[in-house]
């Protein structure tokens, strides 16, 4: 079938059928019948004419199959993941992983880069020094079998035509579409050979949906086309509105989320990472979900898992209690408060952007990291201030980087006179 009449069908509103969209997906992986234009072509038919779940279903299956699926039924243990849509001071992963392993799941993570002004859990892995985020597979299931979690990149033979097309995506405008989200989102999932997957769809001025109701039909989309490949999915969707935790930037939030696992962290962060790995671990059938994970995290076994973890996966496990062993950045400085009142809001993406441009992040896929730079927020959302405090400690490399970022930390900080109403961080659950 030609590529152009597949394109036609769906600019003008038809259903594609299952070969048509194995075509399609066949042309993004080896190239058969299909040139770039032509794909990038169908992808904005799809951006505005969008799919049925019939379609986005079998896409989905279409590009998992596209390269290699991990068979991890050898190993014993229910196989459950998690994956978030990205936020500013997202460092739940970290958290997360290890109280769901030292509660007899399988974690078999595989997880991304930050792109723009959110953080990627590769990053922040890659600060600790020694880490290997790219194992073989034989050192993937060692990890799995020995420590019960392995957190690694995905590899170019996972879902080889997601990378192609979402490649295309970037430079066409068409990142923006459910079913292609979902698609590339769950093509992933579905190949790392789990069986359960927590979704946290973020809302908010941090997040890529920005209201509730963007995030809610993204949040449907996953579980619905999850299901229908097999796959046991919950959404939770949480606000981000405001950076989550107070360290914003890679060794930093590596250090927070070892804090979190010692039951020191902010409540925010220690309480979604809770919720999220109950949830793991119900989709796993284990009863009593909440209570063990709190268990997990009292009695300090969720911290353990996280070290072995980083010993398992050639990383220096005494970052676990000495931060100095994290890149540290040379300079700190402050930007405090230009009078008395209340933090009533914090914009997470001016925020993001911030630590962006100080080298946390990436403008580009391409772009280095600078794994010791980034911001911590001394006074969070509700709290009150005088003139002169501390609101964000800025841990910076050079002057330049510096100057860009201030102007962006000051922007997003607003006062008020009377404290803000508390705003729920868990907004929906869904599946």
């Amino acid at each position: 079938m030609r590529a152009v009449d597949i394109i036609r069908a769906k600019r003008d509103g038809g259903e594609l059928t299952p070969a048509q969209i194995d075509s399609f997906v066949a042309g993004a992986t080896r190239g058969h019948g299909w040139s770039d234009y032509q794909l990038s072509a169908l992808l904005m038919a799809v951006f505005f004419r969008g799919m049925s779940p019939a379609e986005a279903a079998h896409l989905t299956s279409a590009m998992t199959n596209s390269g290699r699926r991990y068979d991890l039924s050898d190993l014993p243990g229910p196989k459950v993941d998690k994956h978030s849509t990205g936020g500013v001071g997202d460092k739940t992963s970290l958290i997360l992983g290890p109280l769901a392993a030292a509660c007899g799941v399988v974690v078999p993570m595989m997880s991304g880069r930050g792109l723009g002004h959110t953080g990627g859990t590769l990053d922040k892995l890659e600060s600790i020094p020694g880490f290997r985020v790219n194992l073989r597979e034989d050192e993937f299931r060692a990890a799995l079998k020995a420590v019960g979690l392995g957190m690694i990149g995905q590899t170019a033979d996972v879902a080889p035509a997601d990378k192609k097309l979402y490649a295309l995506r970037d430079v066409t405008g068409t990142v923006e579409s459910v079913p292609l989200i979902t698609a590339s989102i769950l093509s992933k999932k579905l190949a790392e050979g789990i069986s359960g997957l927590v979704m946290d769809v973020k809302a908010g001025r941090g997040a890529f949906m920005k209201t509730h109701v963007d995030a809610k039909v993204l949040a449907e989309s996953l579980v619905r086309v999850g299901t229908a490949n097999g796959l046991k999915v919950r959404a939770v969707l949480t606000a981000m509105d405001a950076p989550l935790g107070r360290y914003v930037g890679n060794s930093l939030e590596v250090a927070e989320s070892v804090e979190t696992l010692k039951g020191n962290g902010p409540a925010d962060l220690t309480e979604l990472s809770v919720l999220l790995a109950a949830r793991m671990v119900e989709l796993a059938g284990i009863a009593d979900a909440e209570a063990k994970v709190r268990a997990a995290l009292a009695s300090g076994a969720g911290v353990d898992v996280f070290r072995r973890c980083i010993e398992q996966q050639g990383g220096d496990p005494r970052v676990t209690d000495d931060y100095s062993r994290l890149p540290t950045a040379p300079h700190t400085t402050q930007v405090r408060a230009p009078r008395r009142g209340y933090v009533v809001a914090m914009d997470a993406e001016k925020v993001g952007v911030a630590t962006m441009v100080l080298g946390a992040g990436r403008r580009r896929a391409e772009d280095a990291v600078d794994h010791a730079v980034g911001v911590i927020v001394r006074a969070a959302v509700g709290e009150q201030v005088k003139a002169g405090d501390t609101v964000f400690e800025v841990h910076y490399r050079d002057a330049a980087t510096l100057a860009a970022a201030l102007p962006l930390l000051t922007e997003s900080l607003a006062l008020g006179d009377t404290p803000p109403a508390a705003q729920p961080l868990v907004l929906e659950e869904i599946g």
